[in-house]
């Protein structure tokens, strides 16, 4: 069986589909799947089992890019189909099955909004890829200077950072980002003794979103531009809680299961909120999906953090 999958640009959204294709595999275990996205969601695909190929789809101007991607699959009898960008391309292979995304906006999670292409209730939860190789370098990044790896035995808890994001109005002030892990990390905190690991994508804006924080915690783990999406998700695995801003990073961390706290202000949590029994979001006060980053106070920060712990039993 081959599966064309026909997925997001954005790193978040890629990682939500992921579900879908978890489900996919556990069907279909002989499948081979061509998966296409955007340049930067690549990475979430690239150990992906049963992976026969990644198209990546660089915007072209007047929707060119379109029309490369359907000239390299149009060879093919595909015996599903499934675009979760609603595109013309669908309906213009050879497809025995197709399972095409419909447009306009809908009320509920974002994830739902995946699951319903293939009629799937509930939404199976995203997963996160990465093989040995990863594990082994998240382990070699994480050693402490002792040689303990973090997340070992007797190794401090490793209490991860997300103060990026993918436009100025989602990022949450990096001094909170400071008082709350320095409150989490104290004496008789929920982690104490933890240490920071700063995480962010490449490229020069996401580095200085990153850089107050990084100054203000010396001892930080400085992973900023550093990783590939598999060689993240192994890191994130290892720590005992993520915080970050609403980001494909926070939602890379949820789909590794690791406790994930998503701070929320001028985005619906409603619809992009980290999902998992341990992933949940604390939104500033306001209006819902329109109020200022600014408007979360750290206390309302630490009160969702310690909860999320306490229910996921990751709370020293």
């Amino acid at each position: 069986m081959r599966i064309l999958f026909v997925t997001a640009t954005r790193i978040g959204d890629a990682v939500l589909s992921t579900g879908l294709l978890d489900h996919l595999l556990r069907q279909y275990p002989a499948a081979r799947i061509t998966i296409a996205c955007g340049p930067a969601a690549e990475g979430i695909f690239a150990r992906m089992p049963n992976r026969e190929a990644t198209i990546v789809l660089t915007k072209q101007s007047f929707s060119r890019h379109w029309l490369s991607l359907w000239r390299q699959v149009i060879g093919q009898s595909w015996d599903l189909v499934v675009d979760l960008r609603g595109s013309a391309l669908s309906w213009m292979v050879r497809a025995r099955r197709r399972a095409v995304m419909r447009g306009g906006r809908r009320a509920g999670h974002r994830l739902g909004h995946l699951a319903a292409v293939l009629d799937l209730d509930p939404p199976p939860p995203p997963v996160a890829w990465f093989d040995a190789a990863d594990e082994a370098r998240a382990a070699a990044l994480l050693s402490s200077p002792g040689g303990a790896a973090g997340g070992g035995a007797g190794a401090a808890p490793l209490l991860a950072l997300g103060p990026s994001a993918n436009w100025a109005g989602k990022v949450w002030p990096a001094e909170r980002f400071v008082q709350l892990f320095q409150a989490l990390a104290a004496p008789g905190g929920p982690l104490p003794g933890a240490r920071p690991v700063v995480l962010a994508g490449p490229g020069g804006t996401e580095a200085a979103m990153a850089a107050p924080v990084l100054a203000a915690l010396p001892g930080a783990v400085d992973l900023v531009g550093r990783l590939s999406l598999p060689e993240a998700a192994a890191v994130l695995s290892r720590c005992r809680l993520f915080i970050g801003n609403d980001s494909g990073l926070m939602h890379l961390s949820a789909a590794a299961g690791t406790p994930t706290l998503g701070l929320f202000g001028p985005t619906p949590a409603s619809e992009y909120a980290p999902t998992g029994r341990c992933a949940g979001p604390v939104l500033a006060r306001g209006a819902p999906g329109q109020a200022p980053m600014e408007a979360l106070p750290v206390r309302d920060a630490l009160e969702a953090a310690t909860g999320l712990l306490r229910r996921c039993g990751g709370a020293a």
